[in-house]
């Protein structure tokens, strides 16, 4: 299973933003991006803001590792 908190600490460290940057484009406390990191599972609609920010396709991630189990 894909730990999303991780691979979106993983993405913006490859995008080389910062957590201030990431925070104010979320438009939350970098408390709540650490929060963000450390969850094992998100809801669908902060994962599309998510990946529109940092212009990537979580969820194609997710279906590729969908297709492996299958």
């Amino acid at each position: 299973m894909v730990h999303i908190g991780q691979l979106i600490k993983q993405t913006l460290k490859q995008r080389r933003k910062s957590v201030v940057w990431f925070a104010g484009e979320l438009s939350c406390s970098r408390t709540n991006v650490y929060k963000i990191f450390s969850k094992q599972s998100i809801d669908t609609g902060d994962l599309m803001r998510i990946s529109r920010i940092l212009e990537f396709d979580f969820f194609e991630v997710f279906s590729k590792d969908l297709l492996k189990k299958a």
